[in-house]
């Protein structure tokens, strides 16, 4: 399983009065991360995948720790945790890895995507396509959800 590798910049502007990011922003930095995942890296040159829209059904965000503003992007990895017939989920975790080799997480989040056909205004299913590229992300191992849910204590951003 592959994950997705994302460096997203922080601005000024994505602060809080405390000097955290805002709450709010994280969904921004996961929309890039989603978008550069799911277009930029469609697969084949020229492939029409992802390109007839999508729809966000749900989001779910656990705090883990305050991000403050600095220079040096932050990561964002991100991976498919399911695929249905006309849905698929990712999910993400926000972070740092420091040069000791410790990771510090700020947010562990996923994204509830529903392929939209813009022309009819409707979903529309998964195509083999795309499916292929998603199967190269998945990850739908029991061991990740049980250490991540091991770890919700949250802490408001």
């Amino acid at each position: 399983m592959s994950r997705h590798i994302y460096r997203c910049p922080l601005r000024w502007s994505d602060m809080d009065a405390f000097g955290h990011v805002n709450n709010v922003v994280f969904l921004r930095y996961l929309e890039e991360a989603r978008i550069d995942f799911m277009f930029r890296l469609a697969p084949g040159d020229g492939s029409p995948s992802f390109a007839g829209g999508s729809v966000v059904a749900r989001h779910e965000i656990d705090y883990k720790l305050p991000l403050v503003h600095r220079h040096e992007p932050v990561t964002i990895e991100s991976w498919v945790t399911k695929i249905g017939a006309a849905s698929l989920t990712i999910a993400y975790e926000v972070k740092d890895t420091d040069a000791d080799g410790t990771e510090r997480v700020y947010v562990r989040a996923s994204t509830v995507v529903v392929p939209y056909d813009l022309e009819a205004a409707r979903p529309r299913r998964i195509s083999a396509e795309e499916k292929s590229f998603l199967l190269e992300y998945l990850d739908d191992g029991d061991a990740g959800r049980a250490g991540r849910r091991e770890s919700r204590g949250a802490v408001a951003a």
